[in-house]
């Protein structure tokens, strides 16, 4: 969604309301009032704050920044090796509220949640509320719960979280005050398998099908799509956690500054408009970069008058993906055509869109933290194995664009020719870079 050019001038915005304020009370249409004009004044320009501020981001609650190995490390914000980590600009902790009657509150993005975990359901189950589904839903003496999109969910990751791995247990990434439980070893399920449903259909092909439908996964900080019916039979059940609250959060109001960065006024934040592929970046000048040359360039780049620039957080950059779009369905990636992206030449020789690097680190794998949060803004690749392929792999979408998933922080994707885990992800590690600040 683009915001009018009027929008993102909040004089503009306070000038238009004082006159009509002052024009509807001359014509007796609101009472009579000698109200003082710095007065209005102020009044329309809170209100035109809070307007703009309709989709705060959440924290991602990552608190401790870790160097490539995955050890700890001290936070610097602006100078010195892999500074600019998530932490490092971590000013607000996940805050919630329970209200005492199965409903937690988030106070950052003000929707409410509900705190205990049904059994899983089918996708026409979510959609529909049926059994446990928000139709049926009277909880708290509230009606209007309904099914939350991939950026309402997703705003309750907390990245404190670890992946549970043999020989070591994990932490949800997912606040306490939630029920949560791991995958049940008695029904076959990985621990891992605590995948949520979204109301986000992906609007391409993931796994070669149609039916795919976003979730997140809490137990091992990850979204991908996830297909409505299994692909041995059956319908595909998922947990489903229900919101209610603005049903404008997650949509943005974008607005080109002409200066060559954008201004998102549903989140307060300024992003560039082109991506380190068309600045030319990096080792090779085509824009790929592995983390700590993606944190080094943030450092040391002064773009459109301002020297704060950073990388994103996984939440802020998952905030500017835009999930009606795909490079299979409109030949673009998955963002606003507001922004440059570079197309890249991908694994299998296709024209694709990449994967983008955030400051945040991921708690997955052998070694926690070794790794960190990218978004794919063109397809989510992998390297399937099908049994009529025998053990040839397949590249294809396994995931889906916008798919949030990790890479190693530094490597060789040599290393990799057929991915790594379950679907064969594609392991990249020089990955394209897009720099954010916050509008003051």
């Amino acid at each position: 969604m683009r915001c009018p050019d009027i929008c993102g001038d909040k004089n503009v915005v306070v000038a238009i309301a004082t006159h009509a304020f002052t024009t509807l009370s001359k014509v007796h249409i609101m009472p009579t009032i000698h109200w003082p004009l710095a007065l209005v004044a102020v009044f329309f320009s809170a209100l035109a704050g809070a307007v703009e501020r309709s989709y705060p981001v959440a924290p991602t609650g990552q608190r401790t920044c870790h160097n490539t190995t995955g050890a700890v490390m001290a936070c610097r914000a602006r100078v010195g090796p892999l500074a600019g980590q998530d932490a490092a600009f971590a000013t607000q902790e996940l805050r919630y509220r329970d209200n005492g009657d199965g409903t937690v509150s988030d106070l950052t993005t003000g929707l409410m949640w509900q705190q205990v975990l049904p059994a899983k359901v089918t996708w026409a189950q979510a959609r529909a509320g049926a059994g446990d589904g928000a139709a049926a839903l009277a909880l708290a003496g509230h009606t209007d719960w309904r099914l939350p999109t991939l950026k309402e969910l997703y705003s309750l990751m907390d990245f404190s979280g670890s992946t549970p791995m043999p020989g070591r247990s994990g932490k949800a990434f997912l606040s306490p005050l939630f029920s949560f439980r791991y995958g049940d070893a008695s029904a076959g399920e990985r621990p891992i398998d605590v995948q949520f449903w979204s109301a986000t259909p992906y609007v391409g092909r993931a796994m070669n099908r149609r039916d795919m439908i976003f979730g997140v996964n809490f137990a091992d900080g990850r979204i991908k799509a996830y297909p409505s019916v299994k692909p041995g039979g059956g319908e595909q059940r998922l947990f489903v956690r229900y919101v209610r609250g603005d049903s404008r959060y997650g949509q943005n109001q974008f607005r080109a500054n002409g200066d060559g960065t954008l201004t998102d006024h549903a989140t307060g934040l300024m992003w560039m408009q082109e991506d380190s592929g068309h600045l030319k970046a990096g080792p090779s000048r085509d824009g790929r970069m592995d983390w700590p040359q993606a944190l080094a360039w943030a450092q040391g780049l002064s773009y459109a008058g301002h020297t704060d620039w950073r990388l994103p957080n996984a939440k802020e950059l998952q905030s500017i993906v835009d999930y009606q779009r795909s490079p299979q369905t409109t030949g673009s990636a998955a963002i606003d055509p507001l922004f440059k992206a570079t197309a890249i030449v991908d694994e299998g020789g296709q024209s694709n869109y990449g994967f983008y690097w955030s400051s945040t680190s991921h708690f997955d794998g052998a070694r926690p933290g070794s790794a960190a949060v990218y978004v794919a803004f063109g397809d989510a690749l992998g390297f399937m194995r099908f049994p009529r392929s025998g053990t040839q792999p397949t590249l294809i979408d396994v995931h889906g664009a916008g798919a949030q998933r990790s890479d190693p922080k530094v490597g060789n994707a040599a290393d990799y020719p057929t991915g790594m885990g379950p679907q064969g992800d594609v392991r990249r590690m020089a990955n394209l870079v897009r720099l954010v600040r916050e509008v003051k």
